[in-house]
């Protein structure tokens, strides 16, 4: 083995510097359980920073800029979108993963590949494809997530997939929030046991972002009003901090400095929580955290309690919406038109998708080509198959 030039860092070097600095409970690259398909290591990258780089490159990754976080992407440019919510998720799990002390390169790849196996507009899509695929398998888009690292993803001549770590692996599809069904169906990703704390932390900063920037973006849209968050404690308390400290503020700054106060409120509790916690159970090991009958990476029972007007608020008020509803139930009837018509006749599949027929069923090949759209690719489809004056 070649010696590397002085200065140089090395695979081996990091691995060094996490154990030194990494709690006992956190997960070091060194102790991955590996890959499917074994290759050889990276001489300058961990396993995960290198799982990280395959994860930004590809496509899947790259579909999220042009799908839904709430509003449809014609909608406007300023709303959210799947990739920028991602790459939030991203900034406050990596933030608390460093205060925590847990590996902060597993915690930020778990981010950046939490949302990979959503279709088109949002969870209208999912709820659409699930109803479309309950008798041929169901869809999940943790258990799409998966699929789309471990098949659909073509970028490497001896293995299909990005042959993610299995660490990642179990991390996507024990991604759990308020909104996913989750199925932990997979024996060889140990769908007994808890997550690691680096995924248990990703959901929780996924929970983070999505409520306060579905907020901020309620607020933009003109569909909420800050008179009526005066009834949620948690923005009343915020709102009157940001008075008091600066009383003179313009309407959007004064916005954007109460959303930073709810999620820095926020992120501090929960890291204050989940530190207290694993010191009182005097966990020393990874197993010991995966082998608890509860997740420790959590909010203060205190904070739970104010977080769940904010939740139904924006359940009642955003999401039920009767313009997200009309969006939404024009997504069902999209989708639903677009799978009936590949199914119909899967000579209209392109032709990767189309090859796949020969090794899958139907239904799910189609389902793989509707969970991969974009909004606007989705949209396009739509009139190219059904607008007689829309070019094919």
């Amino acid at each position: 083995m070649s010696v590397p030039p002085p200065g140089l860092l090395t695979r081996e070097a990091l691995e060094a510097r996490e154990a030194e600095w990494l709690a006992p409970y956190a997960m070091k690259s060194r102790d991955t359980r590996g890959r499917v398909h074994p290759e050889p290591e990276d001489p300058h990258r961990t396993v995960y920073r290198r799982d990280r780089d395959r994860i930004i490159h590809s496509t899947a990754f790259r579909r999220l800029e042009y799908k839904t976080q709430v509003f449809v992407n014609h909608e406007g440019d300023y709303y959210r979108t799947r990739l920028t919510h991602t790459l939030e998720v991203a900034q406050i799990a990596c933030a608390m993963a460093r205060t925590l002390r847990l590996n902060e390169d597993l915690v930020e790849t778990m981010a950046l590949a939490h949302d990979l196996g959503h279709p088109p507009f949002g969870h209208a899509g999912e709820e659409t494809l699930r109803t479309l695929m309950t008798a041929h398998g169901g869809f999940d888009h943790n258990l799409q997530g998966l699929r789309i690292v471990d098949v659909l993803e073509a970028r490497y001549p001896l293995f299909p997939g990005l042959n993610l770590t299995w660490e990642v692996r179990e991390g996507i599809n024990k991604h759990r929030t308020p909104f996913d069904h989750a199925d932990y169906t997979f024996a060889e990703l140990d769908p007994e046991k808890l997550p690691l704390l680096e995924g248990q932390l990703v959901d929780l900063a996924d929970e983070i972002a999505y409520d306060n920037h579905d907020l901020d973006d309620g607020l933009t849209s003109g569909l909420l009003h800050e008179g009526e968050l005066d009834e949620v404690v948690l923005w009343r308390e915020a709102a009157r901090r940001v008075q008091a400290q600066y009383p003179q503020l313009p309407a959007e700054i004064r916005k954007y400095q109460i959303i930073r106060t709810l999620i820095n409120q926020q992120v501090s509790d929960l890291a204050q929580a989940t530190a207290q916690r694993l010191h009182e159970r005097g966990h020393r090991s990874v197993e010991d955290v995966r082998a608890c009958a509860e997740r420790l990476v959590g909010f203060s029972q205190e904070m739970v309690g104010l977080r769940k007007p904010l939740k139904r608020f924006l359940w009642d008020r955003l999401y039920q919406h009767y313009r997200v509803v009309r969006m939404s139930d024009k997504a069902r009837r999209l989708l639903t038109e677009l799978f009936a018509a590949y199914l119909a006749k899967p000579e209209q599949l392109p032709p990767t998708s189309y090859g796949r027929l020969k090794q899958g069923s139907p239904h799910r090949v189609v389902c793989d080509y509707i969970a991969g759209m974009t909004d606007r690719y989705a949209m396009d489809e739509y009139q190219k198959l059904f607008d007689p004056y829309t070019k094919v």
